[in-house]
């Protein structure tokens, strides 16, 4: 189960306009976006401006690298304690930790970095996903899901951390100044626990909710849609994101969330919440019209991305840390998070909320057929081999 979620982000924010005077940015094209009503606030690293001109100097490669790994302790050790500490947990009782980044490299890795500095237990497993993007997250949270599932009492956690402030190349081009005018910095943390009733975190609530199932779907074709390229002139690794990639995402979108919900035995009516990647106002708008939404169903993305640009990695998490917040989750809701990012990648998982822990499991073996257990009643007056299909439709 979801034990806590929390996001965390550097003090100071900035407004679009703020920004573009600070980088100076002064494309055409990059000034439109800046203008765009969907963000209005970032909150980043950035240098002080220059006394005479007003603007931020331009950072080195080196000095980049040091945002990338002091902002990403700063904001990340936060975001884990937050979540820790909803869950009355602390690092030391943390057994499997997964750290997920795409703006900067490390080694050793951020999760060796979090493990030195926050005190965790030097029996920690650990592993780094580097390099995936926006999408990462639920990469991250698929293996950390099944691992806590099959280990009761254990406590997993996942920490996105994204510095995109430290691969900001500043020029003319459009294709910077998308990236410069989209992106913030952020982190966000998760706990999950396999609550056995021996007081390791939180007991579940009406409310909790489960990781059930995930479905990915790769677009192999649309590889180069969204990459990094060495920018030679500037000496940094400059990201690209191809002009119709929001379309791309929206047209195939539906596929994975209906493979999902199928193999759950469900339909889109059924789903009540969705938490989907705040990839930006054209992405979000293209999901939504993929998926047949409401601007309703995505108000909490929407929001996010308002007041904090895209964030990469972590920003499903915080739209989902909103949802919870927001208290209107009812026992028995379902819900569905959707993630995209470079490959093209799009990743979806499927939540339970406060379901009983027997209906949990038979939603987790459907693929397995094993729901035959969970309902003793049928299996006890058909043959089982023909009939576990019938006997786990009729469950729903």
């Amino acid at each position: 189960m979801i034990a806590a979620v929390a996001g965390a982000f550097p003090d100071r924010s900035y407004s679009q306009d703020e920004i573009g005077s600070l980088l100076g940015l002064e494309n055409r094209v990059v000034r439109k976006l800046l203008r765009s009503p969907h963000i209005r606030r970032r909150h980043l690293y950035l240098p002080d401006p220059d006394p005479f001109t007003g603007r931020a100097h331009t950072e080195s490669p080196a000095e980049l690298h040091a945002k990338f790994r002091n902002g990403a302790l700063d904001i990340g050790s936060r975001a884990i304690l937050d979540a820790l500490g909803q869950a009355s947990l602390a690092p030391t009782d943390v057994d499997y930790l997964i750290c997920v980044t795409s703006t900067g490299f490390l080694v050793p890795g951020l999760s060796s970095l979090f493990s030195r500095e926050l005190a965790f237990k030097r029996d920690l497993l650990r592993t780094d996903v580097v390099g995936m993007g926006c999408n990462a997250g639920l990469n991250g949270l698929n293996p950390l899901a099944e691992w806590v599932r099959h280990r009761p009492g254990r406590v997993g956690l996942l920490v996105c951390c994204e510095i995109n402030s430290a691969i900001y190349v500043v020029d003319e081009t459009p294709r910077t100044g998308i990236v410069n005018s989209l992106f913030g910095d952020g982190a966000a943390a998760v706990v999950l626990t396999g609550h056995d009733g021996n007081g390791t975190g939180p007991a579940p609530s009406s409310r909790t909710p489960r990781v059930v199932d995930f479905e990915s779907f790769c677009l192999p074709e649309q590889w180069g849609s969204m990459r990094f390229d060495w920018n030679a002139e500037a000496a940094k690794w400059s990201f690209y994101v191809d002009r119709d990639i929001p379309y791309v995402i929206g047209f195939n979108v539906r596929e994975p969330v209906e493979t999902l919900l199928k193999r759950n035995r469900l339909d889109l009516p059924a789903i009540k919440h969705w938490i989907v990647h705040t990839g930006g106002g054209l992405v979000i708008e293209s999901v939504r019209r993929g998926l047949g939404l409401e601007d309703h169903d995505l108000r909490h993305t929407s929001s996010v991305l308002r007041d904090y640009g895209n964030i990469s990695s972590g920003s499903f998490l915080v739209s989902l840390q909103r949802l919870l917040a927001e208290g209107r989750v009812a026992e028995g809701d379902r819900g569905v998070m959707v993630t995209m990012g470079p490959g093209a990648q799009i990743e979806t998982a499927l939540l339970d909320f406060g379901r009983p822990d027997s209906d949990e499991a038979a939603h987790n073996d459907v693929a397995a057929h094993n729901d035959v257990a969970a309902h003793n009643d049928e299996a006890a007056h058909n043959d089982v081999a023909a009939d576990s299909d019938e006997a786990a439709d009729s469950d729903e």
